[in-house]
This record gives C-alpha cells, structure tokens and sequence, in this order.
C-alpha cells in the first residue's frame, strides 16, 4: 500500500526537523517553514493530513487552515493544530477555521505518532468508501447498460411468432405475456438509469398530456390476480364521480414516469390493504390535480417517519425499499410530491400533488 502524505508545517526549524524524522518513517513527509510555502504544497501535491503550527509571521496556522477549507480541491485535507497555547478560544478558534485535533507542545511522540496514525486511518477509509460507492455505481450502470442488448431478440421473438398464423390462443396469449414481461424489464432498466440522474439533479424532463384514467386501467389489469385472491373492491373517482368509460382527467408529465409512479403506489396499497377491504382513487382538478390513494391498512410505526426514504422497508420479504422512494423522487423532479397519513382508525392516505393540468 502507498504511503499517505504528510505535510508538517512549523517556523521553528528545529522543530521542523524533529518531526521530519519522527514520521517519515511511517509516510512521505513533506515540510514548510511558513504559511506561504504550505499553500503552494497543499494545491501541488494534496497531502493526506496536516500537522500545523498556529504562530508563524505573515500567514498564522488559523489563516492557512482557513484558506484550505475555502478551496474545494482541498476543503476535506484534515488539519491538526501543533500549539503551547493551551487557552481555551484559542483552541475554539482552531475548530472554528477547520481544525480537527490539537497536540500540545512540546510533543508526547507516542501520542502525537497515534493520534496522527488514527486521523490518517479515518481519511483512507472515508476515501475507500467514496471509491466503492463510485464503483459499485459504475458496474450497476454498466450492467443495466449491457441488459439492454440480449432483451432486443426477447422482444423481436412474440411478433415474429405471430406471424406464422399457426398458434392457439394460449400461446399467442404467453407470447403477449412474454413481449409485455420484457417491455416491463426495459423499462426497470431505463428507470433505474433516470433515477440515478435525478438523484444528481441533471434529468431533463420532456412533458406531455398524460391519459391517468388509462394508465390506472393498466395497472388494474397487471394486478388483478393479486386484486380478486384478496377479494379487494377498487373504486375511483374523478372530482367526487364514480369514474365511467367517458371519464377524462389528465396530467402534464411523462408517461413512463407517472406509469411507474402510480404502479409503485397502487402495490404498496394492495399488499399493505386487509384482505375483503377496499382501495379508493380520488382525482381531484382543482386547485392543482391531485390523486390520493387510500387503503384500511395502516404503516408501521417504525417506518411512518422514513416512509419515503432510500430502502425502507418494513414485513415484505422480497421488497427492496425503493417503491415510495423512487415516487417521492420522481414527483419531485416533476415539480410535484406525495404526502402520506396514516393511522389504526383511518388506514393510509397517499396525496399526489401534480403541478398543472392540460
């Protein structure tokens, strides 16, 4: 493993010395006489940890820690402030500008060697946990990347089939199940690649008039096995209606999004309802449109205050905690949001709020 970089920073020479031999058993060492020098090090060569005095002429260690923190090159170097001022605003002041530790002269070696050791230890974890995080990162989008190119022959083989004009209904029937079931895979996949962009602010977003009657048939239709096993009554209204097969209420977004969105909610409902129980959708136009989903069963209370958090989860075997989260975040990024009540009495309410309507 390479040795992490030191850059001690002290006018007294002798001193400067000392330390210099003291640890450069342990890292690669550079060293400063005055602030000047220190700042041109630091923006050169980045050091791992800085040992500093706070006396020195012109830039004082208060100063050049300060100056540190403000570059964003170097802002996350940690500082640790070498002083005989043992008054306690001077000490203050140290953490104000950015310090992390002191050590007193004149120095106790062990202490100053395994105080050092253990800053130094906390910084390389801190960097290999930000390089997995990018790692772990990089793979799953090269991953989802790669899922794309073997799922465009899944979805050439149904419409091929079906050419032929020699199939039962029952396999027309598996190769519609088979085209849907891959269109749905694709979609998980391009989803999981916006979600990363709109967690780092940079999805663009192309709206259009969304049909949310037709969307809900849809998710109706995908869930109705898991409806009639539970004997679950679905109602919807739109502006206190029973809806009818003339009902119109659309949105301004896009499609795949809300599709994904209302899908997310309408399951964690369904699977959160009580069996024999019924699950109501009101749309509203007015005064912004909105769509409450409410179920009779009510959201553990260990999870009501991260409800709409990353990989929250409570009771459900093979979710992965990312339903409410991905539909919190896909409101967001289209200028709306979902609230939640909850309650024993009154079951779990979901409020979608939209920002206009067509």
């Amino acid at each position: 493993m390479n040795k992490q970089r030191l850059l001690i920073v002290d006018d007294d020479i002798e001193t400067l010395k000392l330390l210099q031999l003291i640890f450069m058993k342990y890292y690669h060492v550079n060293i400063a006489d005055n602030g000047v020098d220190a700042l041109e090090i630091v923006s050169i060569q980045k050091p791992d940890l800085i040992l500093m005095d706070i006396l020195m002429p012109d830039l004082d260690g208060y100063e050049v820690c300060r100056r540190i923190k403000a570059d964003q090159s170097t802002k996350d170097i940690p500082v640790i402030f070498i002083t005989g001022l043992l008054e306690a605003d001077k000490m203050i002041k140290g953490f104000e500008v950015g310090g992390i530790d002191y050590l007193i002269k004149p120095l106790n070696t062990d202490v100053a060697i395994a105080r050092i050791k253990a800053h130094m230890a906390h910084k390389r974890e801190k960097e290999l946990l930000k390089e997995n995080i990018r790692l772990r990162e990089d793979v799953e989008r090269i991953t989802r990347h790669d899922l794309k190119s073997p799922l465009s022959l899944i979805f050439n083989v149904p419409g091929m089939m079906k050419k032929e004009n020699n199939l039962t209904e029952e396999q027309i029937d598996l190769l519609d199940n088979m085209s849907l079931a891959s269109h749905k895979l694709l979609d998980m996949i391009n989803l999981s690649l916006d979600l990363h962009k709109m967690e780092q602010g940079s999805y663009t977003i192309f709206p259009m008039s969304v049909d949310i009657i037709a969307i809900l048939n849809d998710i109706l239709f995908e869930n109705r096995r898991s409806i009639e096993s539970s004997n679950i009554t679905v109602l919807i209204y739109v502006d206190q209606k029973p809806v009818n097969q003339g009902a119109d209420f659309k949105i301004t977004g896009e499609p795949f999004l809300i599709y994904t969105m209302l899908s997310n909610l309408f399951k964690n409902a369904l699977e959160a309802s009580p069996e024999n129980e019924t699950i109501t959708i009101s749309m509203e136009t007015n005064p912004l449109p909105t769509i409450e989903i409410h179920n009779q069963g009510a959201v553990p209370e260990e999870i009501r205050d991260t409800f709409f958090e990353k990989y929250v989860t409570s009771g459900k075997k093979s979710a992965n905690g990312l339903g409410t989260y991905s539909s919190q975040l896909i409101m967001k990024t289209m200028g709306g949001g979902i609230t939640m009540e909850t309650s024993q009495e009154n079951g779990t309410r979901l409020r979608i709020i939209f920002p206009q309507i067509i």
